[in-house]
């Protein structure tokens, strides 16, 4: 797979192109944004550590799953200390988002809490940033946004200068994923690539990558958790960096803008929060109608995008698609719906609904009120009790 920009690098191997860009950049202090457990088992350490040592390093690696605004503030007092040439971050979403927000935010006038929140804008560019991914799922390297936690309140951050600068996408660091990690992560990439076609920020462009990321999940994605080999890490690795270009250009739509709570209420991965909502989104979104559509391109184009994602799983129709999205997970040992992970009185559907994102759901092609996503969600419940 080759690429335009002479800063991705999306092959095996790829990791040691690490000690050209320090060298391009004539960097001689680096902030190293890491989990490091993810830099040790990868197999990053044994790679990157030698070109550490002739270098002032700063070392950010104690912080939660999720990015808080407690450690990006942390991390923005850090590099603000440390004043570094480059900062690379490596690990999964978690990480990855946190090096964007520390390299850009701690150039910034306006605090970090002012900033995620909204209440203030990124003005200037930050520090150069190198993301290396070891997971194959959020694609956060190939996108210009990035998200936190203010208590259960997830916000996303979106500005062209938190695009990271350089990319390494070298799939030999996924090898010791474990399988739980591997189906999570690769869920959010193949949730991703459908959510972008049927968006309404989709563009022939964006199609065009989501269907590549959906075809690399729905060939590698089950082999990838349950039998690795390197042709499918590198399959999923090539799923999660398209999903994400993808969904750079359309955004996410209701089924993220659901998980969110999931997540953040209910502690559930966030590749398997977005899968539970995403077969019952697919049958709503293929009734839309003129009077609900949210697409300015009309309710036609809007099931000329759903045909699209019919035929990219080789169904039959809506509701063969739906089974068959409901069968690949699975095949991951995914729970499929909300009562299998337990979540089943209205109480706790009603307080998921209160807590959806609003811009992701505005994304969605067909309208849909608290009440109906929560009957949505009931009905997801009661086909899967039946």
């Amino acid at each position: 797979m080759t690429d335009q920009n002479d800063s991705v690098f999306l092959e095996p191997g790829d990791l040691a192109k690490v000690a050209q860009i320090v060298q391009d950049l004539a960097a001689k202090r680096i902030m190293m944004v890491v989990d490091r457990a993810a830099y040790d088992a990868s197999g990053a350490a044994a790679v990157i550590q030698p070109i550490l040592e002739a270098l002032e390093v700063s070392w950010f690696c104690e912080f939660e799953l999720n990015p808080k605004l407690a450690d990006v503030q942390r991390g923005v007092d850090q590099a603000r200390a440390f004043d570094p040439e480059l900062v690379i971050a490596l690990g999964g979403g978690t990480a990855i988002d946190l090096g964007k927000l520390i390299s850009s935010l701690s150039h910034q006038e306006a605090s970090p809490r002012e900033i995620v929140t909204g209440q203030a804008s990124i003005e200037r560019a930050g520090t150069p940033l190198l993301a290396i991914p070891t997971t194959s799922g959020t694609g956060s390297e190939a996108t210009h946004f990035a998200v936190a936690y203010v208590g259960h309140d997830k916000y996303s951050i979106a500005d062209d200068s938190l695009l990271p600068r350089y990319t390494i996408v070298d799939a030999q660091l996924t090898y010791s994923l474990p399988a739980t990690i591997t189906a999570a992560t690769g869920l959010d990439a193949f949730c991703q690539a459908i959510e972008s076609i049927w968006a309404v920020g989709s563009t022939d462009e964006s199609i065009g990558y989501a269907v590549a990321a959906g075809r690399f999940a729905l060939q590698h994605l089950v082999a990838a958790t349950h039998r690795p080999t390197p042709a499918d890490r590198l399959g999923m690795c090539r799923a999660a960096h398209l999903a994400g270009r993808a969904i750079n250009i359309s955004k996410t739509t209701a089924s993220h803008a659901l998980s969110y709570p999931l997540t953040s209420l209910h502690e559930i991965p966030h590749g398997i929060a977005v899968a539970m909502t995403l077969s019952p989104m697919l049958a709503y979104n293929a009734q839309v109608s003129d009077s609900d559509c949210t697409d300015p391109r009309g309710a036609e184009a809007v099931r000329r995008r759903i045909a699209i994602i019919v035929e990219l799983l080789e169904a039959a129709d809506v509701a063969d698609a739906c089974q068959r999205i409901e069968a690949f997970f699975a095949e991951l040992g995914c729970p499929a719906s909300l009562a299998e992970a337990g979540i089943c009185d209205e109480q706790a559907l009603r307080q998921i609904v209160d807590s959806v994102n609003t811009q992701r759901l505005s994304n969605n092609p067909r309208s849909a009120s608290p009440e109906t996503l929560l009957q949505l969600l009931k009905g997801n419940l009661a086909e899967n009790e039946a």
